[in-house]
Formats: C-alpha cells, structure tokens, sequence
C-alpha cells in the first residue's frame, strides 16, 4: 500500500507540526460536569449514542485535579513519545456546562508550562460569550492559543431530532460564528454513517462547514455502545450500520467538497472494543484510515477537488 496523506488531504499532525515547530500531543482532561440534554435541562438521557462514559474512554478520572492529570500524562507522554509541548483537551462532555467561576478555575489549571494551547469541547448550545471573553483574556495574558470543539454530528434536521441531540443546526451555526467572531480556531465532529442520512447530507456538511470557515474537522465512524438507546435499536434490528465500503466513500466524497483549508483531525472513530455492540466492522481503526487513504490514490482525487461552489458560482459564465 502507499499512501500519500499529506498530499489528499490537510493532515493534523502536518498542521501541529508546521504551526509548533515540534512534536506536540493532546492530552485529555476529564472535569467534574455533564451535558444539559442529560440532566433535564434541556432533555434526558443524552444523545442516543453516548454511554455514560461519555466520549472520555482514554482520560484519566476526575477525582484528579487539571494539574495532576496534565503531569501524569506529560510524564508519560514524554517518555513515550519523546513530546516536546502539548495541549490540554477538556475532552470528555460539554465543557462549558457548568457555572463561569468553576470553569475559570479549570481553564486557569491548565496554563501550565509547556502547553502551547488550549482545547475545549462543548455542545453549540453551551456556548456563550461571556466564557469567550475569558478564554480571550487567557489567551493574551497567558499567551496560549484557544481551539474550540464542537460537536455537530450531521446537519440533517431529521437525524438530530431522531438521535436525541437537543439542538438543531441554526444552534450549531450561531455557536460556530461566536467561537470565529473572538478568533479562536473552531474544530467540528461530525458522524459521517448514521444509517438515516445519505451521501446528500454528506455533501451538505463540508459545504457547511467550510461556508462559515471552520478550521479543523474530526470525522467519526458510528459505534454503538453497549446499554444505550442507539444499542437497544441495534440489537432489536431496527437499525443496521452501514458497509464499511459505503463508509470509506462517504468519507472521500465529504473531503472532495470540503475546502482544502479545512485542518483533518481524524478519518474514523474509535471506541474500547468491551464496552461495545459494534464498531468499524471489527476492523483496526487505522486500516480504515489506510483504506481511505488507498481509495483517494485509486481515484486519484484529494481534499477540496470538488471545492467550487462558494463565491457566486452562478456568475462564472461573466468571468472572463
């Protein structure tokens, strides 16, 4: 197999290594907080997919402080993976869920030495600017950069409604502009295989996501978790996953519409194998990764090939 990645499409650790000069890696924080469509604010049980777990399965418990997990896992990383720098990731819920003084308070844990940024992953509808303009002022007096993550899953109306999401798109698009109006740079989760979505809404999401200039995408692959509302349809049949061949296209074709400027964090998802009912066709997630990478060599197409549709498109027949 060769795979040329760096060439098809805006890899991450080409982006990090390119803007940091070194090696830098992502290290999970995993905070006391949860999400509102868990606690009745706004819906019960969360979305249909996620397990109580949440999306943490690599972090570290939370009855350690910012500062611990941050040592724990630079140590080890260090050793490891000979790291230079790092960015803290408060990765697992809805990081802005929960009162501003205790969210100042992790944020203000993290700005430890030797972590260049700052990452937090939220919800679109727990975005709000007064947590913005302390994330800003962190930024300048602490000068760390400050990434955004927020999960969109899909921009079908119908699926968000049908895997219990809480919110819609317009609450997905008024998140992302905020985020983009202070300058942070906005990363986007999107699930490419919801078995009630099409290549359609494929096509729809990168041309959204790169209308509003997102920065960095993380696609996921559908895993279904064990004891949750998503596996109970799986099990009971009313639900099949699609192929993993359908997968792989849905995944080239979403990277021809995508602008080529748009960073990618991630082709496929990944989940521990015992706490699920499936996931990636019980293939290795980075085989799924070379089959991707193999399939865009096969079609000789790249990241942004089909990029044309911004701009006035229908007055390229005036243009000389």
């Amino acid at each position: 197999m060769i795979h040329v990645e760096e060439e098809r499409y805006n890899s991450y650790s080409g982006y990090l290594n390119k803007k940091y000069g070194c090696k830098v890696y992502k290290l999970p924080i995993n905070v006391s907080c949860t999400c509102p469509n868990r606690d009745g604010s706004i819906g019960l049980g969360g979305c249909i997919f996620c397990g109580e777990k949440g999306a943490g399965f690599e972090s570290l418990p939370n009855s350690l402080s910012v500062k611990e997990q941050l040592q724990k896992n630079m140590d080890y990383i260090r050793q490891k993976y000979k790291a230079e720098k790092f960015i803290a990731y408060f990765q697992n819920y809805s990081n802005t869920y929960m009162p501003l003084l205790n969210f100042k308070e992790y944020i203000k844990e993290a700005c430890m030495e030797d972590v260049v940024e700052i990452s937090v992953s939220t919800r679109p509808d727990c975005i709000n600017d007064s947590y913005l303009e302390f994330l800003y002022d962190v930024s300048r007096e602490k000068n760390k950069n400050i990434s955004i993550e927020l999960g969109l899953q899909t921009v079908n109306y119908h699926t968000l409604m049908k895997i219990n999401r809480g919110h819609t798109l317009a609450e997905f698009l008024d998140g992302a502009l905020r985020v983009k109006k202070y300058g942070f740079e906005l990363c986007v989760h999107v699930i490419l295989d919801f078995p009630w979505d099409n290549m359609d809404d494929v096509v729809e999401c990168a041309k959204i996501l790169s209308s509003i200039g997102v920065d960095h995408v993380k696609i996921h692959s559908l895993y279904i978790v064990k004891e949750t509302a998503l596996g109970d349809l799986y099990q009971n049949g009313e639900i099949s996953p699609i192929s993993m061949e359908e997968y792989i296209n849905r995944v080239v074709t979403f990277l021809e519409y995508l602008s080529p400027d748009i960073v990618i964090q991630r082709l496929v998802g990944r989940v521990p194998e015992a706490d699920s009912l499936f996931a990636n066709w019980n293939t290795s997630w980075w085989k799924i990764k070379d089959y991707i990478e193999d399939k865009m060599n096969e079609l000789n197409t790249f990241q942004g090939k089909k990029f044309n549709y911004l701009g006035g498109r229908a007055l390229d027949k005036f243009r000389e």
